[in-house]
């Protein structure tokens, strides 16, 4: 067994298998990039090693740095996590030369399997049925488009190399694809520096199935169950769970056997997941999608209803141990479901987010499990994935699970940072997902049902103004009236003002008189008494008749406020940078998120159409496309390719073309 082990990775992942890896008895090497210094992972590891910049390909997808620390800190064995080196064969083969065990599959599985061509083309001839499309590698625009046409539309455009969801674009009409390939390459190159895509047809009404499994150096193989993984989007997994609702005994096992015969195919050892799109009205007809060649995000739920650390499995394998089991000796005990926490605006197209965790709860209880890397003072930045957190549920039955898992989002919160939280519990109190009817469609079908952002209730922009009001109050007794801001004057209170916004709404004003331990407020018509009191860490806040405690920080210019699972982020307006003082103000195209533009489309001067491309603007490993919000002429173009901006800095003006009476005259 190695004495220690390096984790070439970052976030909950390499939080999680340092946590293994101390159970084991292992010493720790955490890896970090400017941007992560002083990241959890690299305080719960014993050692702590910098990488390089922020940029992943100067740091986290850097051979030759990974491998200098490896070295520089004697470690015999590197655990990869998933996405970045996990699975890059030219990784995996340096480690080999090297003389330092890579904790995954043999170099000849990943060529295989992590490439999706080979992939499929694999386990077609072992007899496995795969989604129809062209798997020819090296495809150029033109071949893609060809291959496109040929397989017919929907069609789902995909790199090669990687996964995740990322680079995936689903095309529709033949006029959308030159863009879809240009971003699907962009995307590619820039997650795994591979920019070959293949063409699958796209299976609307499908569920996204897929089967755990184990191997070792000496020829044995299993399978853990499968997982369902159908609640996507944009192809990115959002809540898993553990065994599906949808497949019978027969079903799971014949999954389950060819799952393992793919595996086998490959001489496939550690632990991997071989991936199925399934009919969602025919359980029985299932297709080979892709095999990923390392563990799963979604890994957990596996975990909690056999019993076994996967970790600690790869490890053990990569050291030459036999698998303690075999197939009969598994078995699946209730029921897990995983719901992803991501730094994104559910109501603004689930757009990454970014800040710092200024106040932070995670839920414990009976069943649940939290895999995270949040810590107060941790940055939120633009560089890497948003993902932030798993919590798990695990129950005797679904139901249970489910309903663990509802209330432990509702005692998560994280403030400082916009999360999809309320969203996935929106999700999964939804009638179709609480009786077990998915399908990757669900959510783009639900649109704005789960997605709008939730009303403001007028007690939370009080709340919000009392928590201000009693950051300016004096700590100790009042020595001096004027030093009190409570609108205290000769005669009758006076009232201030509180100009305050939550996401993209309008401002509300919120009218306040009084000391915070006994004032007026009017958010609407009509004021009612209202206090607020330190209660330790928190403040208890009454309006009217109802009582809250709220969780509260105030930085930056925002407002934070926690209570009963709901986290609201409320901006000061006198802080806010006055988009009215554009006169043009539908020509102003603003970021939606903080980033980089990755690409510039237009040039000033050029006359455009509502709709028209002008720049690309990357965050967190996901483009989105800046259009023209009118047509007219670009007047302004205030970035270039390469320049990171902020969330709804202003990018772009584009003025309304001259009408025909201003032609005139």
């Amino acid at each position: 067994m190695f004495d220690t082990v390096l984790v070439a990775n970052r976030g909950e992942i390499a939080v999680r298998v340092i946590r293994t890896l101390r159970e084991m008895g292992i010493r720790s090497v955490a890896v970090h990039s400017d941007a992560d210094a002083g990241a959890l992972h690299t305080r719960l590891a014993d050692v702590a090693v910098r990488l390089g910049p922020a940029p992943a390909a100067q740091s986290y997808l850097s051979i030759e740095r990974v491998l200098a620390a490896a070295q520089g800190a004697g470690a015999q064995a590197i655990h990869p996590g998933y996405g970045f080196l996990s699975e890059n064969v030219e990784f995996a083969r340096a480690c080999a030369d090297a003389g330092v065990v890579f904790i995954g599959p043999p170099v000849a599985a990943i060529e295989a399997m992590g490439d999706k061509i080979r992939a499929k083309q694999t386990v077609m001839a072992a007899g496995v049925p795969v989604v129809p499309g062209r798997t020819e590698p090296g495809m150029s625009d033109a071949q893609v488009t060809d291959a496109a046409v040929a397989v017919g539309f929907p069609v789902l455009l995909k790199p090669s190399a990687g996964g995740g969801g990322k680079g995936m674009r689903v095309v529709r009409a033949k006029d959308e694809l030159p863009d879809a390939i240009a971003a699907a390459r962009r995307e590619a190159s820039s997650s795994f520096g591979d920019d070959t895509l293949l063409v699958e047809r796209y299976v609307g009404n499908s569920r996204h199935i897929e089967v755990q499994v184990l191997g070792d150096a000496h020829g044995n193989v299993i399978h853990l169950g499968e997982r369902e993984c159908s609640l996507q989007r944009r192809h990115q997994k959002v809540i898993e769970e553990a065994p599906s609702p949808l497949l019978d005994t027969a079903g799971r096992a014949s999954m389950g056997r060819a799952a393992v015969e793919a595996a086998r195919a490959v001489g496939y050892t550690g632990a991997g997941t071989v991936e199925f799109i399934v009919d969602a009205d025919r359980p029985r007809d299932f297709f080979f999608l892709e095999m990923n060649t390392r563990l799963q995000v979604e890994h957990p739920v596996t975990e909690c209803i056999t019993g076994l650390d996967l970790v600690e499995q790869q490890i053990r394998v990569a050291a030459g141990e036999r698998l303690p089991i075999d197939q009969s000796d598994v078995t699946l005990d209730g029921h897990a479901i995983e719901a992803r926490l991501y730094a994104e605006d559910p109501a603004r197209g689930f757009l990454p987010q970014a800040g710092t965790v200024l106040g932070l709860a995670e839920p414990s209880g009976p069943g649940i499990r939290v895999d995270s890397s949040l810590a107060v003072g941790s940055v939120v930045g633009t560089d890497y994935d948003p993902m932030l957190a798993k919590v798990i549920a695990w129950a005797p039955d679904r139901e249970t699970a489910r309903a663990r898992l509802v209330g432990a989002l509702g005692r998560t919160s994280v403030l400082g940072v916009t999360t999809n939280a309320a969203f996935l519990r929106a999700l999964l109190t939804d009638p179709d997902v609480v009786a077990g009817k998915l399908d990757t469609g669900l959510i783009e079908r639900r649109g704005e049902a789960l997605t709008a952002a939730e009303p403001v209730p007028f007690t939370v922009y009080a709340a919000a103004a009392l928590a201000l009001l009693v950051e300016s109050e004096p700590a100790g007794p009042v020595v001096d009236r004027w030093d009190v801001s409570d609108g205290w004057r000769l005669g009758e209170p006076a009232w201030t003002v509180r100009r305050l916004q939550a996401g993209g709404g309008e401002p509300v004003e919120v009218r306040l008189r009084g000391r915070a331990a006994a004032a007026e407020v009017q958010v609407a018509a009509g004021a009612v008494p209202a206090r607020a009191i330190r209660d330790g860490d928190r403040l208890r806040v009454t309006v009217g008749d109802q009582t809250t405690s709220y969780a509260v920080v105030h930085s930056g210019g925002m407002v934070w406020l926690a209570a009963d699972g709901h986290v609201t982020g409320l901006r000061e307006q006198e802080r806010l940078s006055s988009a009215a003082g554009a006169a043009v103000g539908d020509g102003v195209v603003s970021s939606p998120m903080p980033g980089t533009v990755t690409v510039v489309q237009a040039s000033v001067g050029d006359e455009v159409e509502a709709g028209t491309p002008l720049l690309v603007v990357e965050a967190m490993k996901m483009e989105h496309v800046l259009t023209a919000p009118i047509a007219g002429t670009v007047a302004e173009l205030a970035v270039t390719a390469g320049q990171t901006v902020a969330l709804d800095e202003r990018l772009a003006l584009v003025t309304p073309a001259a009408g025909p009476e201003q032609q005139e005259n």
